[in-house]
């Protein structure tokens, strides 16, 4: 792992605060298990939608097709 200070003169103790703080974070997300695909993309099946019975047509019917229940 590189790092490269492009702006300022940290000292070395703020230094090593920085690379503690990225390495913690690198040892998280590599140890964190990934989430499946299927659920991140459930909000957009469309079966999901499908499964509630459509409104009856009338005036206000458009607003009921966007907000559930």
């Amino acid at each position: 792992m590189n790092i490269k200070v492009v702006r300022g003169n940290p000292t070395p103790e703020e230094l090593a605060a920085a690379l503690t703080v990225v390495r913690a974070r690198a040892a998280a997300a590599s140890a964190a298990p990934e989430t499946p695909a299927k659920d991140r993309d459930t909000w957009s099946d469309p079966s999901r939608i499908a499964a509630h019975r459509l409104p009856q047509p009338g005036p206000s019917a458009w607003a009921r097709t966007y907000w559930p229940g």
